[in-house]
């Protein structure tokens, strides 16, 4: 094993790995219950869901630890979750079988891509502003949804939303537990977000505002509600399943994905020092790693799995070799025996709102990177990012954005530095309004 992961040349142990691996999946482990709960929105039995999860987690860490060899840990993706369950599912009234499918498809055409070396010219057609206004919306839309579950923001007849009741136990109790995450994420804990939600479960408990678990340690739940929907709903339904609808919601899969795992693999290889000439040596198979697991997922019963920026908490831990991700699909295996805990988060929404609301803030950081002075650039931009709160729908997100971006160099007269695969997908997305409207 040494031999095979290089630890001489990387400077490593197993004592080192395992600390690295463990530090990963505390900092993301708040994933099996937010993912269990989010997707439970959409219909999903969440005891399915929650060892769907663990499952895609630690095929995908051990793909990219076996054959890509970084330490990067991969789980369904935040934003990713939010878009299944709150735009596809309850939003376009898609059955939830039927957006799993979709998942599957997106991670096919994914592995495609990637093996077909199609994906760097994809990435290359979009320009880096829609790509950063598309990662920071969805840290807006992701916050959004967390200060709804917490009572914090409330729907309103008049102003269509409004200041909850901060008073309300349960709206208390999340707000202490935003202030403990953030205390948490401020002083470097790299497990922050992890140990902010076990906090305010226990602080709920001993304020009578959150019932004691039945268990801590049971048996794993069943996958059969959730495991195989994927293949065979379409067969059964092709009607819901061969739509234009779907093909915008495959799109936006693939989008969404390309772009963070793409972000995500350069911030913590830069991180690690795996780059060479700007380049990620064995790239391709860390990118095709992440589609298979996204398959995987997909067929056991959960949205996208994707890499974890979360990963940085292990570099930094000392992590740099596969087998730390090996380390995190191990702990991610042992989690299947957790599920009590489960019934917790799904009882009180506003526990995972912590957690929704400080991953928002970090995806929108992109916002520091934006060029808000060329107008060209910010009006495609801000209206990705605020459409897709406003509208509640990342698509609708992406799809304004696409359009408005070739209409804004158009009239600055830079048409010429727009890709053609820009142009193509204004048509898209202009057929796709207008088939809505209809």
């Amino acid at each position: 094993m040494e031999r095979y992961f290089e630890f001489e040349k990387h400077q490593t142990t197993y004592r080192q790995e395992f600390v690295a691996g463990l530090t990963t999946f505390l900092a993301m482990a708040y994933i099996l219950f937010v993912n269990a709960f989010i997707l439970a929105d959409a219909g999903m039995d969440p005891g399915a869901v929650f060892v769907a999860t663990a499952l895609a987690s630690a095929i995908g860490c051990l793909i990219m630890g076996l054959w890509a060899k970084y330490p990067i840990a991969l789980a369904p993706g935040m934003g990713l979750n939010a878009f299944f369950a709150y735009t596809v599912v309850i939003g376009m009234g898609i059955p939830w079988q039927a957006a799993l499918a979709g998942v599957l498809v997106s991670g096919v055409i994914f592995f495609i891509l990637t093996i077909t070396k199609v994906r760097e010219t994809i990435i290359n057609a979009i320009p880096l502003q829609l790509k950063l206004a598309a990662g920071a919306g969805i840290g807006f839309f992701i916050a959004f949804i967390g200060m709804k579950n917490a009572g914090i923001i409330e729907a309103d007849e008049v102003t269509f939303v409004r200041l909850g009741e901060l008073t309300a136990p349960p709206t208390l109790l999340a707000i202490f537990g935003l202030v403990i995450t953030a205390l948490f994420m401020i002083r470097g804990f790299k497990g922050g977000i992890f140990y902010g939600l076990i906090l305010t479960a226990l602080a709920g408990m001993v304020a009578g505002i959150v019932s004691v678990p039945s268990a801590i340690v049971s048996s794993v739940p069943s996958i059969a509600p959730t495991f195989g929907e994927a293949i065979t709903y379409p067969l059964s339904h092709p009607e819901e399943f061969f739509t234009a609808q779907m093909l915008v919601v495959i799109f936006t899969f693939l989008f969404v994905d390309f772009f963070d795992t793409a972000g995500t693999l350069m911030a913590v290889a830069n991180q690690a020092g795996f780059l060479k000439n700007n380049k990620l040596p064995r790239a391709n198979r860390a990118l095709a790693s992440d589609s298979i697991a996204t398959i995987a997922g997909a067929v056991l019963g959960t949205s996208t799995t994707t890499s974890y920026l979360e990963s940085s908490a292990g570099v930094a831990a000392g992590g740099r070799t596969g087998f730390t991700s090996m380390v995190v699909a191990g702990l991610f295996l042992v989690s299947l025996f957790f599920s009590p805990l489960l019934e917790i988060f799904l009882e009180h929404p506003g526990l995972t709102s912590p957690a929704l609301i400080i991953v928002g803030v970090l995806m929108a950081s992109a916002l520091a990177s934006i060029e808000w002075n060329k107008l060209e650039f910010a009006i495609p931009a801000f209206i990705t990012i605020i459409a897709m709160s406003l509208t509640f729908s990342i698509a609708t997100g992406i799809a304004l954005g696409f359009i408005l971006y070739p209409l804004t160099k158009i009239f600055k007269g830079e048409y010429r530095d727009v890709h053609p695969m820009m142009y193509v997908l204004f048509f898209v997305f202009l057929a796709y309004f207008i088939w809505l409207a209809e």
